[in-house]
């Protein structure tokens, strides 16, 4: 895998959703049936088969998929053998707190899927409990010093959900996301690096301003850090992405995204009911082509 950049940034289709996926096809609580797992493992494949046609109308980037082994074992083996940038979520999936899926054997799930990414989620707030905090902190270092001494990159996906103070004081989440959440995100990254945790990418909510696009950049970077910033989809309308796309791009820092539902939960819930796979496939395509483009089209405008 090449480092992504400014100039040849990582497009990557994010399905590593679990318990989200599942509640698509009416599994909730119960372990799915055979006939549900086997329902999910499709559709995932048939998710990545629009990514996988998408690549050859690319103008640039590389295009990448992040998801789980749980429901995706054989898009992980499929992209890996086509070229892509492959990326695996490790944390248990539908938990407020950081958790490994596999605990203890983490690193064999690591090795069996060598992806080129592993990647983590993480919802945490400068406000969040100092107990929460360090426990959080405890596994990431952890983890990330296993992947710095295997020599393999970690993607760090942050969430920094609000406070109902900080909702309070912001009056609405369009305010919070615009007006606090820029400062809380870098303040966080920050906590992060005090405590060892060193993610080579770094993957954040969009971001309504140039200024907080770069502010967030340089608590990346902090202390000469070569991390980078990509992207989140957060399944926001297209109208929305295209905007934080049109932000990120032309900030140096920012070398790509990683979009999931807002490419697929339509195409797929549209699938459930008339089991076209074309029709998937080739509209996963074409929502994955749009955000690329984008993003590229964005990237020319750098100062």
């Amino acid at each position: 895998m090449t480092a992504p950049s400014a100039d040849d940034p990582l497009l990557i289709l994010a399905m590593d959703h679990r318990d989200s996926f599942a509640k698509l096809f009416g599994v909730t609580d119960a372990e799915p049936s055979p006939a549900d797992d086997a329902a999910m493992r499709a559709a995932k494949l048939l998710i990545y088969h629009g990514v996988r046609d998408a690549r050859s109308q690319l103008d640039g980037g590389q295009a990448g998929v992040l998801v789980d082994e749980e429901l995706g074992a054989a898009v992980l083996s499929e992209a890996r053998r086509d070229g892509l940038v492959v990326a695996m979520p490790v944390e248990k999936s539908g938990q407020r707190l950081f958790e490994l899926q596999y605990g203890d054997d983490t690193e064999a799930h690591i090795e069996e899927f060598a992806p080129d990414y592993v990647k983590v989620l993480v919802r945490m707030n400068p406000a969040d409990s100092a107990d929460d905090t360090a426990r959080q902190l405890a596994g990431l270092a952890a983890l990330s010093t296993l992947l710095t001494e295997r020599g393999t990159a970690l993607l760090y996906e942050l969430l920094v959900p609000a406070t109902d103070e900080q909702l309070r004081q912001a009056g609405s989440q369009q305010t919070y996301d615009r007006d606090l959440r820029p400062e809380l995100v870098a303040e966080v990254i920050a906590i992060n690096q005090q405590a060892g945790v060193e993610p080579t990418m770094w993957k954040i909510e969009g971001l309504e301003t140039t200024a907080a696009a770069q502010d967030v950049v340089a608590a990346a970077k902090a202390g000469g850090r070569a991390a980078d910033c990509i992207v989140l989809g957060r399944d926001a309308p297209q109208e929305v992405l295209d905007h934080w796309l049109a932000v990120a791009a032309p900030v140096l820092g920012f070398v790509g995204f990683a979009i999931g539902r807002s490419i697929w939960e339509d195409p797929l819930t549209r699938h459930r009911q008339d089991a076209d796979d074309a029709r998937l496939v080739e509209t996963v395509r074409d929502n994955y082509l749009h955000f690329a483009r984008a993003y590229l089209e964005s990237a020319h405008r750098r100062q």
